[in-house]
């Protein structure tokens, strides 16, 4: 396998990652006053910083109520370990986890720090709806986003805007009956926003071309584009028919999901991937280009 470094990938990641870090100094900066305790602020966001970092992968696999899987937990899990170790293998990575989230959404996602510390999850209303070529293709995918590195700046990038989140969710707890010392309050919380939306629209921007990436990825790995295109097509069909209450459990997963679940016009608008449409295209031009070699 020829795998050649998405430089438009990387490039994309570290002026996102620069954009935030500079984000980050102001809001660390509006926060100094809301806390007027920089010890306070510094041991808040440094635990809540390492917890993230270091625990993703429990943290995404848990909020799916997914479980890691050994080759002997039956059929299904020793399908899973063969065909992501062999693809692995064509994709010079070590071995990732392999975990498995009991609901009927079908789809899959990647978790992880690094290439070493990384799992691969697949849900049971997923395994129902494609065959062994799809599976293959998704597998792939999930494998590029962890050998592209993104899921890992993914992590440290919803990080700020998790911060901000809290702040704007639970801030006007702290505030008090006088308007003046209600002021820092305000501000914290404004800011707060501001920042969440600025870095919600980064995040998100990132996330679409990552998913282009990572589609170019899996046909490398597998050979066969195809796959991954109707693996693609299927999951987006069988989409519609999963019930309301599956969709909503499982909406925070969104940016990590290979299908995103929302569909209406706002969550086209905010979304974390380019269209189905769209990306069957351009894998159904490489088909093209590769049966044309």
């Amino acid at each position: 396998m020829e795998w050649k470094p998405d430089w438009g990938l990387r490039g994309r990641m570290a002026f996102t990652m620069f954009l935030l870090f500079a984000l980050y100094i102001v809001f660390a900066g509006v926060l100094v006053a809301y806390f007027q305790n920089l010890t306070i602020m510094v041991v808040f966001m440094g635990t809540f910083l390492f917890a993230q970092f270091f625990f993703s992968d429990k943290i995404a696999l848990y909020s799916m109520g997914a479980h890691v899987v050994d080759e002997d937990d039956g059929p299904q899990a020793k399908k899973l370990h063969a065909m992501i170790g062999r693809l692995s293998q064509q994709a010079d990575l070590p071995k990732p986890k392999v975990a498995i989230s009991d609901t009927s959404v079908p789809n899959a996602f990647a978790t992880g720090r690094s290439q070493k510390n990384s799992a691969v999850c697949v849900t049971t209303g997923l395994l129902r709806t494609l065959d062994d070529d799809e599976l293959e293709g998704v597998l792939a995918h999930e494998l590029a986003h962890v050998k592209n590195r993104d899921v890992m700046v993914m992590t440290i990038a919803s990080f700020l805007s998790s911060i901000a989140f809290l702040i704007v969710r639970w801030g006007w707890f702290f505030g008090g009956d006088d308007n003046r010392q209600n002021m820092p309050v305000i501000v914290a919380i404004l800011a707060s926003l501001v920042v969440w939306i600025i870095s919600y629209l980064l995040i998100r921007a990132l996330s679409r071309y990552r998913e282009y990436s990572a589609d170019r990825g899996a046909a490398i790995i597998t050979g066969r584009p195809s796959a991954l295109a109707s693996a693609l097509l299927k999951i987006s069909g069988r989409m519609e028919n999963v019930p309301k209450r599956d969709m909503r459990e499982t909406s925070e997963m969104n940016a990590f999901f290979i299908i995103p679940i929302k569909s209406d016009f706002i969550g086209r608008l905010f979304s974390t991937h380019p269209s189905t449409e769209k990306r069957v295209e351009r894998l159904r031009d490489m088909e093209r280009e590769m049966e044309t070699i």
